[in-house]
């Protein structure tokens, strides 16, 4: 009789954990006395469609405090059930609607779903954003360098959420406009005065076109010198141009060299036919001796030519211009 009572007894204990798990019959109650309008079969039903009915309900109830009648249960199973956050969705809502901006269901849904922190962009929106950019460096028109940083405020774009750029783009496209703007200035001494210049000709870009955020104000918080490149160019080409004009001269003097060689090696041919044919004078004396054609009294007459074109080269000398006796070859 008691192995009966206590069998009786473990059944119903396991019969009611059961009924207690698959309806939430406490979650019901706590339902109906926040005023939120739900069944326990409907409780029933998200266990067997494994939806937790605990973060629904609750959603509901916070949904119903704060006045949002447009959020419905089925809108909320359909969001989990396509892998949305449920909960940041209704605090997202509840945010915008004390906040005053206009966010519905669908819009907040399909933030969640693209990846983005609803709430999160829903807070920004009310307390905007400060972005700090990485040092930003060009060159001013003068060629000195300058390295600039920037804070740029944005607050979130509700509407350009779904498909807008993101903060790298921002921090990109600023960086961009302060390189743009201080490469346009005509000398850095003016950057430096009125460095507000870059801040007002960047804002006028629109850079937060087609992005997820916008724009309120782009200040810049740090401006240092850097390298004086202009001169550093300079100096490069001052040293370019003169390598070329080291490489040119040595290619004529190379020239001037081959041209001297080869006039050498000419008058060095042309004293070897004189020789040659120098050479050549005696014999013709002695055939002419031979044949009858020259006498004593001829060749005394040459000999006598011959000294008096010395002793003339000899009186007038090298430095006069007269003509000087060429050196035999060795």
């Amino acid at each position: 009789m008691e192995l009966t009572v206590l069998l009786i007894a473990a059944v119903s204990f396991v019969v009611l954990l059961i009924f207690f798990y698959y309806v939430p019959f406490f979650l019901w109650i706590s339902a109906i006395v926040s005023g939120v309008n739900i069944s326990l079969i409907q409780l029933f039903l998200m266990r067997i469609r494994k939806v937790p009915a605990n973060v629904i309900v609750r959603a509901m109830i916070e949904a119903h405090k704060a006045g949002l009648n447009g959020v419905t249960r089925d809108d909320l199973e359909a969001h989990y059930l396509a892998g949305g956050n449920v909960e940041k969705v209704v605090h997202a809502l509840v945010s915008a609607a004390k906040a005053n901006i206009d966010l519905g269901f669908k819009m907040a849904t399909a933030i969640d779903l693209a990846g983005r922190d609803v709430f999160q962009a829903v807070q920004m929106s009310v307390n905007p954003k400060v972005i700090d950019t990485p040092p930003v460096t060009a060159v001013a028109k003068d060629g000195i360098q300058m390295i600039a940083k920037a804070r740029v405020t944005v607050r979130a774009n509700i509407r350009q959420l779904v498909g807008g750029a993101g903060e790298d783009t921002v921090l990109a496209r600023v960086g961009e406009g302060i390189v743009s703007s201080i490469g346009s200035a005509e000398s850095h001494k003016s950057v430096l005065e009125n460095p507000d210049t870059i801040s007002k000709v960047v804002l006028k870009k629109g850079l937060d076109s087609g992005t997820a955020f916008e724009i309120l104000s782009i200040d810049i918080a740090d401006i240092d010198i850097g390298k004086n490149i202009g001169a550093t160019l300079q100096m490069d080409q001052a040293q370019a141009d003169k390598n070329i004009a080291q490489a040119k001269a040595e290619e004529r003097r190379a020239m001037a060299i081959a041209l001297e060689q080869e006039m050498k090696a000419k008058a060095q041919e042309a004293r070897a036919k004189v020789i040659e044919a120098e050479a050549e004078v005696p014999l013709a004396m002695a055939e002419a001796f031979r044949s009858g054609n020259l006498g004593v009294m001829d060749y005394m007459k040459i000999k006598n030519i011959e000294a008096d074109t010395s002793m003339r080269d000899a009186i007038a000398g090298p430095t006069s211009g007269g003509p000087t006796t060429a050196p035999t070859s060795k």
